[in-house]
C-alpha cells in the first residue's frame, strides 16, 4: 500500500529537488502543489517564473513514479500564484468577477483553465464557496476571496466555473468547508471557531455542490465548529468528517495546508497528519512554505506506515483514500474513468 499517494507535498524551487523523487519512489507521491511566493525567503522566487518554466516543471512531476497530480491556488485577485506580470493569463478576484457579464466570466475562466491544461496542472483549488457574511475577515471578506453575500450568487458562479473546467479538463476542490466566510480570525494564524457564524444553507451547499464539480473535491478547514465536536477542528474531527462523508460517500477530502500556525502550536505536522487521516480524511496537504519541513517528509510517510502496522490506522479505510486519489489520476490524465 503506497501510502504517498495520500499526500500533496510542496518544495521550493523551480525544479524536481532530489529528496521528492526519493520520496515518490519509495512511498508513492498522490500530488504536488506549486507556490509563486516563498514565505521563507519573503520573494517571488519559489516554483513559478514563467510558462514556459511552469509546462516543464509540471512535465518533470508528470515523470515522477505514480504519476502525481499537480495542485495549484489560482483562485483569483489576490490568491493567484499565476500571475499577469509573469506572463499568464489575468483572472480577477471573485468579488469582482461575481460582478461581470456572464459572456465576460466565460471568457476569463476559458482562457485560465485552457491555460492550467495546457501547463500541466491537474487540480485547482477553487472556487470558494464561503459565502460573505462577514465583509472584515481577513482571510476571506477583505481580501475579496469570496463571490458574494448572496448564497445564490455564490452557487451560479461556481457552477460555470465547473462547466467551464470540465471543458478544459481541469479539476476543481470546493473550499473551504464547512464554510469560512464569517470567521474573524486568519486561519493561518489561529483556529477559528465558527460555531455561532455557521448556516445550515452554507454547509448544504457543499453537499450540493461537491458532485457536480469537476474532480469531485473538497479542501477542509481548520474551523472549529463546537455543536459537531468542541475537542477538535473539522481537519482532525472523526465527528465533522463523518458529517461530511455521510453526505459525500465518494468525494476527496482534502486538508487545508497542515502547515497553519493552529496545528503547529497544537501539535505539530506529524501528529497533527496523522490524526486526520485516522478521523477521515483522503489527503494531507503540507506546503513546505510556512515551514520549510522537506526532510521531514519521509519520516511523516514512516510514521503513516508504522501506524497501518499496528491497527492505529485501518487499512481498508485508507485503501479506500488511495482508491479514490487514483481514480482522480485516471480522470485528469485523459482516461475514460468517470466520476
Amino acid at each position: 500500500m503506497q501510502i504517498g499517494e495520500l499526500f500533496i507535498l510542496g518544495f521550493f524551487g523551480k525544479v524536481v529537488p532530489a529528496w521528492l523523487r526519493e520520496f515518490a519512489e519509495r512511498y508513492g507521491l498522490g500530488g504536488v502543489i506549486l507556490f509563486d511566493y516563498s514565505c521563507q525567503t519573503q520573494q517571488y522566487d519559489n516554483n513559478i517564473e514563467t510558462p514556459e518554466q511552469v509546462r516543464q516543471l509540471c512535465a518533470e512531476i508528470a515523470c515522477l513514479p505514480s504519476r502525481p497530480m499537480v495542485f495549484i491556488d489560482q483562485e483569483g485577485g489576490l490568491v493567484r500564484r499565476l500571475k499577469e506580470g509573469r506572463g499568464f493569463a489575468p483572472l480577477p478576484s471573485a468579488r469582482e468577477f461575481n460582478r461581470l457579464a456572464p459572456d465576460q466570466k466565460r471568457e476569463i475562466l476559458t482562457a485560465s483553465f485552457a491555460e492550467m491544461r495546457n501547463l500541466g496542472i491537474h487540480y485547482d483549488f477553487a472556487p470558494v464557496i464561503d459565502v460573505d457574511y462577514n465583509p472584515d475577515n481577513p482571510n476571506i471578506g477583505r481580501i475579496k476571496r469570496s463571490y458574494s453575500a448572496d448564497i445564490a450568487e455564490v452557487e451560479v458562479n461556481a457552477l460555470l466555473m465547473s462547466e467551464v473546467a470540465r471543458e478544459q479538463r481541469v479539476g476543481l476542490c470546493l473550499k473551504h468547508f464547512p464554510g469560512i466566510g464569517g470567521a474573524l480570525v486568519d486561519s493561518h494564524q489561529e483556529f477559528m471557531d465558527i460555531s455561532d457564524a455557521l448556516t445550515l444553507e452554507q454547509e448544504e451547499l457543499f453537499y450540493a455542490l461537491a458532485p457536480r464539480m469537476f474532480g469531485d473535491a473538497v479542501l477542509v478547514s481548520h474551523a472549529i465548529v463546537r455543536q459537531w465536536d468542541p475537542h477538535h477542528p473539522m481537519t482532525l474531527s472523526a465527528a465533522g468528517l463523518g458529517r461530511l462523508r455521510n453526505r459525500l460517500p465518494e468525494t476527496l477530502l482534502i486538508t487545508d495546508d497542515m502547515q497553519m500556525q493552529g496545528l503547529q502550536k497544537a501539535l505539530g505536522t506529524r501528529e497533527a497528519s496523522l490524526q486526520s487521516l485516522r478521523a477521515g480524511m483522503d489527503m494531507l496537504c503540507i506546503g513546505n512554505n510556512l515551514f520549510d519541513q522537506e526532510l521531514e517528509m519521509a519520516g511523516i510517510a514512516e510514521t503513516m506506515g508504522q501506524a497501518l502496522r499496528d491497527g492505529t490506522l485501518v487499512p481498508a479505510a485508507i485503501g479506500q483514500s488511495i482508491e479514490r486519489v487514483r481514480r482522480r489520476k485516471a480522470l485528469l490524465a485523459g482516461a475514460s474513468a468517470a466520476l
